[in-house]
């Protein structure tokens, strides 16, 4: 299976400034989520994402995630190779689960694996 980079996530402390912000910037377009807020680019290129305001730290950040077959199996490798889990497999609702690790050098990325 390939691994495709399929989704983004961009972090923030104040959800409604941030929104503000890349919708002038890009004229991007937001849809509540949850706690998130999903982004609409008005394209079909390219990947689709979302804002997240956590409440808590991490608050800025951006997160590129790959799509794998199973979670545990990655977050399990990944570890065999010097990473650490930093979020454990954690459900969405309807959509699928993901996972968040840090590489050897501390740099996040998510792996997600759909429904």
């Amino acid at each position: 299976m390939a691994n495709p980079v399929v989704h983004f996530e961009i972090g923030c402390k104040d959800g409604a400034k941030t929104q503000e912000f890349y919708s002038k910037l890009f004229g991007w377009g937001f849809q509540e989520f949850g706690p998130a807020r999903m982004i609409d680019t008005g394209s079909k290129e390219g990947i689709h994402g979302h804002l997240n305001s956590l409440g808590h730290e991490p608050h800025n950040y951006t997160v590129v995630y790959v799509q794998v077959d199973d979670l545990q199996a990655y977050l399990d490798k990944a570890e065999g190779l010097g990473a650490k889990t930093v979020v454990p497999p954690t459900e969405v609702p309807e959509a699928g689960h993901f996972a968040w690790l840090a590489d050897p050098e501390g740099t996040i990325v998510g792996i997600w694996k759909p429904v």
